[in-house]
């Protein structure tokens, strides 16, 4: 066990924890009635360090002795997996981090990771085998820009390493690593087919909250919050909204599909653009010291701009703050699907040799009252994120159960299943066959792109692109426009050099024009501008500009109903 110690001293610190908890949940817990003449009960076993301890040695060291993989056995994973499972016991979001994944975890809420700032994409042959990984895209200001990396490089090898046939995440995974460190790629042109060996310098590179903000309509802005709700994702938020109404915005789609939550205030903090001083945002209650508050809003000249919010079954957590106290102010029509129904609020507490403890430390409710948290009585931790969440029904909108409250105007909402929309709109989905003849399109329209961008497609040297990525650009409507012509072209390519069939291009004609538009944006103005080709495809996107009229007109009534209960001393 001497080669275990530190694991050991890591679990028994988290299990003494988790011991504290019981014993005081114990505590408070009133005695039951005594029952005379009833036998007498067992003595039971106080749970004591010791024992703790005790018990856990003598069951590894059976494990040890017996097991069949004993000498071969994980025990990170084996204490990682016993901490998660008793956790688990209390709730479903109270979670552990072992010294790597609390190191990523603290990365992902600093919004930066350390690698070269490239985005990256493989290509199959015919039998779905990796022949290589290219660079796509780089990043503004990123290693990987600065040292001229460009959209269809090769990646031959990483620090003597060859990357040929490997995985994605297993050149994703290579060209990460801790900042300061050195890099060595050998990369073939796609234009001139030499390789060349480029030195960068791993670096942070910036994953901001918010992906996308720019004017969708010519008076609609729609700003892309799905990247979790990080350090920096208020101050991203109101530069955004400064751009935006610049830029001539009269309204605007605040897209929270995805987005899975993370820091609380970062929420609180936008919230505070839209609503009145005193307007409630949120409220918590918990057991700590400071764990139960009210939070209000301290704008006394908050943003009149009409909102749609659109949300999605994985919008949870800090999305459902924000959107629940728009929506039960009236200050924004939500819309899309219903959300996960995450209502409880985690702190991190650092334990032993660099882990992590994330527990709950209290649960939330939106203005109205409501409690967001979706119902874990059974303990079923499979269930809860599967049918409650990735595995949702998509036809019918479940039915509210929670307790029923009002907003401003006396509209009815519901608790205890995550935030309703105000609209039901459900994603775009298609057919499994649909699905495996658009997976056999992907690589066909990569390297046929791969062409066009460099000059290779006899007779459409105006999709040439001999430059390096143009940032933070807004594309047009006449920019990369797939032509009939062009689209013929690629038909051929397909046919001939993947023996993909006319008749299956022919039925997936609109994803075809779709991906071959992405990609070309993707090489001329990067990654993330590319989103704005599929946003022209998205019909809860385009459904959510339509209701822009009757968010408006909410907003007005919610503001109406405000007015009257702060002239009679009412609030909420």
């Amino acid at each position: 066990m001497k080669k275990n110690s530190s694991l050991f001293a890591g679990f028994l610190t988290i299990a003494l924890l988790f011991s504290n908890i019981l014993a005081q949940s114990t505590a408070q817990t009133k005695p039951r009635p005594s029952n005379e003449g009833a036998a007498p009960s067992k003595t039971k076993k106080v749970i004591t360090a010791d024992v703790i301890e005790q018990d856990i040695a003598e069951a590894l060291a059976v494990i040890e002795k017996n097991y069949v993989g004993g000498a071969k056995l994980d025990y990170n994973q084996v204490f990682k997996s016993s901490i998660e499972t008793m956790l688990h016991t209390l709730d479903p979001h109270s979670s552990y981090f072992d010294a790597k994944e609390y190191e990523d975890f603290r990365n992902e809420q600093s919004s930066q990771y350390f690698g070269i700032g490239a985005t990256i994409g493989d290509m199959r042959d015919n039998s779905n085998k990796v022949i290589a990984t290219y660079i796509k895209a780089t990043f503004d200001g990123a290693p990987a820009h600065q040292a001229g990396l460009r959209y269809g490089d090769k990646i031959i090898e990483v620090n003597g390493v060859s990357m040929l046939g490997k995985t994605f995440s297993e050149v994703r995974n290579s060209l990460r690593g801790p900042r300061g460190t050195h890099a060595k790629i050998i990369v073939e042109r796609y234009e001139t087919g030499k390789r060349e060996t480029v030195e960068i310098i791993r670096d942070a590179v910036s994953q901001p909250s918010i992906a996308e903000a720019y004017m969708i309509r010519p008076t609609v802005g729609y700003i892309a919050m799905n990247g979790g709700f990080n350090s920096t994702t208020f101050n991203e938020f109101r530069a955004a909204m400064r751009e935006l109404n610049d830029a001539g915005m009269q309204q605007v789609v605040i897209d929270l599909r995805g987005n899975g939550g993370g820091l609380v205030m970062q929420a609180l903090n936008i919230a505070n653009i839209f609503l009145t001083s005193g307007q409630t945002i949120m409220s918590q209650k918990g057991r700590l010291n400071g764990t139960t508050e009210t939070y209000r809003a301290n704008n006394p000249r908050p943003d009149e701009t009409p909102i749609v919010v659109l949300v999605s079954r994985n919008s949870a957590s800090a999305s459902e703050i924000l959107a629940g106290a728009l929506q039960d102010h009236d200050r924004a029509l939500i819309v899309g699907e219903n959300t996960f129904g995450k209502g409880l609020v985690q702190f991190p507490f650092q334990v032993d040799h660099g882990s992590m403890l994330l527990l709950t430390i209290a649960k939330y409710a939106t203005p109205s009252g409501r409690l967001i948290q979706r119902d874990y009585s059974d303990g079923d931790l499979y269930t809860y994120l599967t049918k409650g969440g990735s595995f949702r029904d998509e036809i019918q909108n479940p039915a509210p159960k929670g307790t029923e409250t009002k907003t401003d105007s006396g509209r009815t909402v519901y608790g205890g299943g995550g935030i309703n929309p105000d609209v039901v709109v459900k994603p775009q989905t298609i057919t499994n066959e649909r699905a495996r003849i658009q997976q056999k399109l992907i690589d066909p329209i990569f390297a046929f792109v791969l062409d066009l961008a460099y000059g290779k497609v006899a007779g459409f040297d105006s999709y040439k692109i001999s430059r390096p990525i143009t940032f933070e650009y807004d594309i047009k409507a006449t920019d990369y426009q797939i032509t009939e012509d062009l689209y013929r072209t690629f038909k051929k390519f397909a046919l001939d050099k993947y023996k993909v069939s006319s008749s299956h291009i022919d039925k997936e004609r609109e994803y075809v024009e779709r991906i071959l538009r992405a990609e070309l944006v993707t090489a001329s103005y990067g990654s993330t501008t590319s989103f704005q080709v599929f946003n022209e495809y998205d019909t809860q996107l385009l459904r959510a500009i339509e209701l822009l009229p009757q968010a408006k007109q909410l907003a007005l009534e919610g503001a109406k109903a405000n007015a009257k209960k702060a002239s009679g001393g009412l609030d909420r």
